[in-house]
Parts: structure tokens; C-alpha cells; sequence
């Protein structure tokens, strides 16, 4: 049994070495390529929380959430697909009096589709006394396709160097014999900031401007590196 154990050991290690003399006798050109794009995100998450107010008239979570759902439906946003409740949590507090009361607070999470849209929604937030929402993170709802066509154009702009730097030599490029992908792979942007309220803008009228956001936009880069075998 270790006499073919020893023997099977013996025989793979003389094929890698094989495989490794082939692949370096091959005349072979190594390029390397990069393309990146800018997207305007198109999916854009803000956070906000709702809190009962401590003092003597104070509003109830329930009452300022009914009254945030409203103003969204006026918006045109389907609360079922776009608003989710993130967390939800109750605080006690003394009174000198040993009295004791619920102070609850909500938290949620909005998604829009537009930076327009976000600034609406902060307007009339403002509007409603619920200042406290910020900018979770944003994303590109079309990432993945875009990726696969960075990678395609990144493999035709590899070739085009190899068949330049190849041209004065005579020699042409063949198949490529080693593709590697050295992109690194994207992940949502989340807000790095710590807690950012939002405030409306008032006009001399009174009246409420939206907010004129201008949302970074996400630099989208993919890497290729190739071997082409080369050829007479």
C-alpha cells in the first residue's frame, strides 16, 4: 500500500513538472488592462427614527408614524416595497414624583430612487417635527451586468496592447493561454459619516424647499491580466 502511495506521489509531481516545462517553452506575451465607469446611484436608502417626545404634550410613535405613511403616499412611494421597520425599542425614565413612563422609539429603513425624491422625503419630514434621518447608503441596482461588460471591454483593451507592443516584431497574438481576474468586487457605499439630520430650507414665504442633494457618483473599476501565446 505506501509502495503505491509512494509511487502515485512520484507520478503527479513529474506531470505538474511537465505541465510547468510546456507551459514556459511556449512563446507567450503577459498584458494587463483596466476599465471603470461612473454610475449615478439608483437606489438610495435613508434611516429614520421616530421618537416619542418627552414632555407634557407629546406625541405618540403610533401617531407620528401614521402621519409619516401619509405624507409618503402623497409622495407616490409604495410603502410596502420601500419602507421597512429596522428596530424597535422602548426606554424607562424617572420622575421625581417615582412615576414612570414609556418613551419608545422607531427605527426604519426608506428606499428611493433618486436623489429628487430623497430630498422630497427630508422636506416633509421636516415638516412633520422628524428630523432625524440620514443617509444609510446608496447603490446601483444594475451592478452586476455592468461588471460582466467592464470585464469584456477590459479583455478587448488587453488584447489591443498585446497586438501593438507585438506588431514591430512581426509576431502576432494567438489564444490566450492565462486569464486572470484581478478586479476586486463592489460593495454597497454606506454613509461613513455619523449622523447626519437633515433640515429643510425655509423660504422668506415660509414654505418649504426640497434640498438640492447631488449624490456622489460610484466609480465602478474591473482588471484583467492575460498571457497570449505568441506566434511567427
Amino acid at each position: 500500500m505506501k509502495k503505491t502511495v509512494t509511487i502515485l506521489i512520484f507520478f503527479s509531481l513529474v506531470m505538474a513538472s511537465a505541465q510547468t516545462k510546456n507551459f514556459l517553452d511556449i512563446p507567450y506575451l503577459e498584458t494587463s488592462a483596466r476599465v471603470d465607469t461612473l454610475v449615478t446611484p439608483d437606489k438610495i436608502y435613508l434611516n429614520i427614527t421616530i421618537q416619542e417626545k418627552d414632555s407634557k404634550g407629546r406625541k405618540s410613535v403610533e401617531e407620528q408614524e401614521n402621519k409619516m405613511a401619509q405624507s409618503l403616499r402623497m409622495l407616490g412611494i409604495d410603502l410596502d416595497k420601500q419602507l421597512v421597520i429596522k428596530d424597535l425599542s422602548s426606554n424607562f425614565k424617572k420622575y421625581f414624583l417615582r412615576q414612570k413612563a414609556v418613551l419608545k422609539s422607531k427605527q426604519y429603513s426608506l428606499l428611493v430612487y433618486s436623489g429628487k425624491k430623497a430630498g422630497e422625503v427630508m422636506v416633509a419630514l421636516e415638516k412633520l417635527d422628524i428630523a432625524n434621518t440620514y443617509l444609510e447608503k446608496t447603490e446601483y441596482s444594475k451592478m452586476d451586468e455592468l461588471e460582466l461588460e467592464l470585464k469584456s471591454k477590459a479583455v478587448k483593451k488587453a488584447k489591443k496592447k498585446a497586438e501593438a507592443l507585438t506588431a514591430p516584431l512581426g509576431q502576432k497574438v494567438g489564444a490566450a493561454i492565462h486569464i486572470l481576474d484581478t478586479s476586486t468586487p463592489y460593495y454597497p457605499r454606506y454613509n461613513q459619516a455619523p449622523r447626519m439630520e437633515m433640515k429643510a430650507i425655509s423660504m422668506d414665504s415660509g414654505q418649504a424647499e426640497p434640498l438640492d442633494i447631488d449624490f456622489e457618483k460610484i466609480k465602478v473599476e474591473t482588471s484583467v491580466n492575460i498571457k497570449f501565446e505568441l506566434s511567427k
